[in-house]
């Protein structure tokens, strides 16, 4: 059986899961061919962690305009697509109509219109969409999935759900070009659309109608002079007066982000320590959100983006029972490194209450890796030799249906009325 090739678009900070995986982990079942990018500085560096970290040759480099000439003199099965969000569908539409595969960075995309243009190119060409919901294969939320699906709590009527991003982590969202909602369809759609994901693989369901209201409270420079703060720096790299600042960050300070990011910005002008109490932020940072299911299951979710530990907590009421899930996580910011540790759990409380019975603690046992070892489980199964779509793997419609219920919140918080799902799209 020959090898797949394939080829990555998008070298930035979360490319590195992706061809790190195939550079160690999968060099028997797959073979990166290509990258490309719209930054050469990105692609230089990343064909130079290839050669020094893992003993490859350096591959050729296409820039973006160039994307269907790198499929055709590269013969790629699947391209790997880890650009930013609001380009993921030329990326999608472009391989699926030249008859790839394609992998792709969750969100898999940021509006309604973009969202229908993937679904009637997935359905028309036949061709595998593959979402990359990581968190699905963490050992504790596959813990609870495995009670749910086998009756543990009954029929599930309600869920609420509450995520905590701190003041690193949390942070890092607006001083990135996700603060431009353009670019991202804001955290409720790129950061959200993970938590809905794991809701919708929870219940089997999908949501029905949803209605939220979302503000920008925290971060910005409205709210910061309002509470007597005022940074008058538009970034933070090499600033004198930001030295003191907790949520300034040094790009120079880290090799990484220093190749990916400062060294590369002649090429593009994109700043990645913008200041997080600067102009320019038209994302929320406190977002609560109802929603009701086909199966008639309500949550209520909550995600704040200063919180001072970064985690979550999600309960959900049965008619036989409830569960219970917290989780602690390690703090990061995202540098693309292998040091880094995104969802490293530091603490898991996992029980499960029958309605008549004595309560247990669910024993949940972590893997390595990043989402106790969530990672690696999905890497297995996208590049290892099954490659055969396990009952975890999410595909277009997975992907349409998580960012549904962030874009339906988005219009809900504009309306201040609840929104229809399935005027959204058609399927």
């Amino acid at each position: 059986m020959s090898k797949k090739k394939y080829v990555l678009v998008g070298t930035g900070a979360r490319a590195r899961m992706f061809y790190e995986a195939l550079a160690r982990d999968y060099r028997e079942h797959g073979e990166l061919v290509a990258l490309c990018d719209t930054n050469q500085t990105r692609m230089d560096y990343t064909n130079k962690v290839l050669v020094e970290e893992f003993g490859l040759e350096q591959l050729p480099t296409y820039k973006a305009e160039d994307f269907g000439r790198m499929l055709d003199e590269t013969g790629a099965d699947v391209v790997i697509v880890t650009s930013i969000d609001r380009t993921h569908h030329l990326y999608i539409i472009a391989a699926l109509e030249a008859g790839r595969d394609v992998i792709t960075e969750k969100p898999m995309t940021t509006d309604v219109v973009k969202c229908q243009q993937i679904i009637d190119t997935a359905k028309r060409t036949g061709r595998s969409v593959r979402v990359t919901f990581n968190y699905r294969y963490a050992p504790h939320n596959a813990a609870v999935h495995d009670i749910i699906a086998s009756g543990g709590i009954g029929e599930v009527f309600s869920v609420h759900f509450e995520w905590l991003l701190d003041t690193k982590h949390g942070a890092d969202y607006f001083r990135r070009w996700h603060r431009d909602k353009r670019n991202s369809g804001g955290l409720m759609v790129h950061k959200s659309t993970h938590h809905f994901d794991l809701v919708n693989f929870w219940l089997q369901s999908q949501p029905q109608t949803v209605f939220g209201m979302g503000d920008l409270r925290f971060y910005g420079r409205a709210n910061a002079e309002e509470r007597g703060l005022f940074t008058p720096y538009t970034r933070t790299t090499e600033v004198q007066a930001a030295k003191a600042d907790p949520f300034a960050i040094d790009l120079t300070d880290s090799p990484v982000q220093k190749s990916l990011y400062w060294d590369a910005e002649h090429e593009d002008g994109y700043q990645r320590d913008q200041n997080v109490f600067g102009d320019g932020i038209s994302i929320e940072d406190t977002m609560q959100v109802m929603v009701r299911y086909q199966n008639r299951t309500v949550m209520t979710y909550s995600l704040n983006t200063y919180a001072p530990w970064e985690g979550f907590n999600v309960a959900f009421n049965g008619s036989k029972g409830r569960i219970e899930l917290m989780v602690r996580e390690t703090s990061y910011i995202n540098a693309g490194g292998a040091s880094d540790a995104e969802g490293a759990a530091k603490g898991i409380q996992l029980y499960h209450f029958p309605l008549h019975g004595e309560p247990r603690i669910v024993p949940v046992v972590m893997g390595e890796g990043g989402h106790g070892g969530g990672d690696n489980r999905m890497l297995a199964d996208i590049f290892g030799a099954a490659n055969s779509g396990a009952a975890f793997a999410a595909d277009f419609r997975d992907g349409a249906m998580s960012i549904l219920t962030g874009l339906a919140a988005n219009r809900s918080f504009q309306t201040g009325l609840p929104v229809n799902v399935s005027e959204l799209v058609n399927f």
